[in-house]
């Protein structure tokens, strides 16, 4: 009788022992998920900077406003590249800071520009140059854009209107001020520059 009652209580004792460390297992993993879900959460976050203070701007999915920002980044690019003063400080400052948003292609396209005297034309006709963005199409899986705007150039004697489509892909690369969406252009091409309007101003 007495071992019988030994045996039971051994049963007992074995079956809490091990119900306890099946529930102590289950709370361990139930916390391990928990903290994962919780530093994933704060990887999505989008903090802001009040006199270096962090203050949570919103959570998001960067993902969610990955082809925003490519077609920002795009704009931004060729805004930089093509709307010019006939200032040569003015214009080394834009193409200074078009470099950092684009690859070996665009520095290609700026010095064939140079060569041909596009640069020295605009100081000499006093030239203004004004971008406008038609649309921007983006190709997120392949990473391809398209851009379509058009160029006015306010010369002296003249406007000229010319259609001005490029073409390139892109590339995810760490944020920086100088490259504050992360994407770099790459293989940037023209398509198309050509002449729309050519109208001659009224000389006095």
């Amino acid at each position: 009788m007495i071992i019988k009652n030994i045996e039971a209580k051994v049963r007992l004792a074995t079956f809490i022992a091990a119900g306890s460390l099946l529930t102590s297992l289950v709370i361990v993993g139930m916390n391990c998920l928990y903290a994962f879900k919780l530093v994933s959460n704060a990887q999505k976050n989008i903090y802001i900077l009040d006199n270096n203070v962090p203050i949570l701007a919103r959570q998001t999915d960067v993902q969610i406003n990955r082809p925003a920002e490519y077609r920002a980044d795009v704009n931004l690019f060729h805004s930089l590249f093509f709307s010019l003063t006939p200032d040569d400080n003015y214009m080394e400052y834009q193409m200074k800071k078009a470099m950092y948003l684009v690859d070996e292609s665009g520095m290609q396209q700026y010095n064939n520009l140079k060569e041909n005297g596009f640069f020295n034309s605009i100081l000499s006709s006093s030239s203004v140059l004004t971008l406008q963005t038609d649309s921007i199409s983006v190709d997120v899986p392949k990473h391809y854009f398209r851009y379509y705007g058009k160029l006015k150039i306010d010369r002296r004697s003249s406007t000229v209107v010319r259609s001005l489509i490029t073409e390139g892909y892109l590339k995810d690369i760490p944020r920086s001020d100088n490259n504050p969406h992360g994407v770099l252009i790459c293989a940037w091409k023209t398509l198309e520059n050509k002449d729309l309007q050519d109208v001659e101003k009224n000389s006095f």
